[in-house]
């Protein structure tokens, strides 16, 4: 079979798993309808398990067309440093010591404002966590965001659609909040080193105005939300004086989390760092709460689906970015991030020799903008799913709920870059 057969097949078990992403809910549901297959259709209803299933279908189908040999060449072609970064600082960041210094912190300037202490905990944690994100990376924003703000918003006792515009909001602030920095998000730091964009660059062009989108995201979303917010304790759930975390084991795990960003590319170092932190948490288990072990590696399956999935769309995506003007090109990103990886998206545009350097600007503007469209559409994204959804009707975070509750935070991101 020919290269462009292959090709064609990919795109096809492509689209089957965004058709299964948008369908994961109906699996849900079916699991409570049918008891007998339950099982297996909760399987099918995890979002995070979608990419993971597809791209292994895909290695299976290649290998029984063009031989097994090709297909494990292929697959071991692939950079899995993302989902292994994701999957890493995931954990740690997500740790009680980590978690637990963050959320005193929000506590202490939340009550220093002159609103209600519960709104402004939830502003904080819709706008200065996702802002954050340009030093810790945006993977480790969603993460503590999400824990900070779902015993507070994402609970069952909140309505749907408040839940959805919530979600819609946290997404697009983390994909366009990570933008102040050069390194912290994903489609950034495909064309950063390749464009010499620099973290002064990025403030000037695009932080400042995704900071203001961001102000006015979360300002929104906590005004709908006003009725419904409840304090939580500072520390988290069932957080009590006598389970303070020592200063010294806080410092040890934010030390390794300052590690594992830095060498957020060097899987062997941060891997390193990783498995000293596991070793680490288990010697002072009495300050810690379970890690979050199978929810990140659910992330880092899903992330390395995409990865291979994503690995043989180029052959249509890049034709289509290389073909448009700036302003298509803005709108045109805006709408493939949603079908595919914004980092992935950017990447196939800095392969394009001779772009305009107003060309470059739309298509990353585009591509962070539109992060908070789907599950799919920026890396953090999953790991926000997997931390939220046990707050969603059927346990499941479904898909066109988060696509319509991220429509109006996309439009006000898209002004932002297109107009300040």
């Amino acid at each position: 079979m020919s290269a462009t057969s292959i090709q064609w097949i990919a795109a096809a078990v492509f689209v089957i798993a965004l058709l299964h992403t948008f369908s994961a809910k109906q699996f849900e549901r079916l699991a409570h309808r049918s008891p007998r297959h339950s099982g297996l259709f909760h399987l099918l209803g995890e979002v995070e398990v979608v990419f993971g299933f597809w791209a292994i279908f895909l290695v299976i189908v290649m290998a029984m067309t063009v031989g097994g040999s090709e297909a494990i060449e292929y697959a071991e072609s692939r950079n899995y440093t993302e989902p292994l970064f994701v999957f890493a600082v995931m954990v740690i960041a997500a740790s009680r010591p980590v978690l637990h210094s963050v959320m005193s912190l929000v506590g202490v300037i939340a009550r220093l404002t002159p609103v209600r202490t519960p709104l402004a905990t939830a502003w904080l944690g819709l706008a200065a966590v996702p802002l954050l994100g340009s030093l810790i990376t945006e993977p480790a924003a969603m993460t503590i965001a999400a824990l900070m703000l779902a015993p507070q918003i994402f609970r069952p006792q909140v309505p749907e659609h408040l839940k959805y515009l919530a979600l819609g909001v946290l997404f697009v602030n983390v994909s366009i909040g990570g933008t102040m920095t050069s390194y912290a998000a994903p489609p950034v730091l495909m064309v950063a080193t390749t464009w010499s964009w620099d973290s002064a660059f990025m403030f000037t062009q695009f932080g400042w105005k995704a900071a203001a989108a961001v102000l006015v995201n979360a300002t929104v979303a906590t005004y709908a939300l006003r009725n419904h917010l409840e304090l939580t304790p500072a520390g988290g759930e069932g957080s009590t004086d006598s389970e303070r975390v020592p200063y010294t084991v806080a410092a040890v795990h934010f030390g390794l989390l300052a590690g594992v960003v830095l060498f957020a590319h060097h899987p062997v170092i941060f891997l390193s760092l990783f498995l000293m932190f596991l070793g680490f948490a288990q010697a002072y288990e009495q300050h810690q709460s379970p890690l979050i072990l199978k929810e990140a590696l659910l992330v880092g399956f899903f992330l390395a689906g995409l990865v291979v999935l994503g690995g043989m769309q180029q052959w249509w995506l890049q034709p289509i970015v290389s073909a448009l003007d700036p302003v298509s090109l803005f709108l045109g990103a805006l709408g493939l991030t949603a079908i595919t990886d914004n980092a992935a998206l950017t990447y196939l545009g800095s392969l394009i020799v001779g772009i305009s350097d107003e060309s470059k600007y739309m298509l990353v503007a585009g591509a962070v903008a539109g992060g908070g469209l789907t599950v799919i559409a920026n890396a953090p994204n999953p790991a926000g799913v997997a931390l939220l959804k046990k707050g969603f009707a059927d346990g499941t975070i479904g898909a066109m709920g988060l696509l319509l509750g991220a429509l109006g935070p996309t439009v006000l991101a898209a002004a932002a870059f297109m107009f300040l």
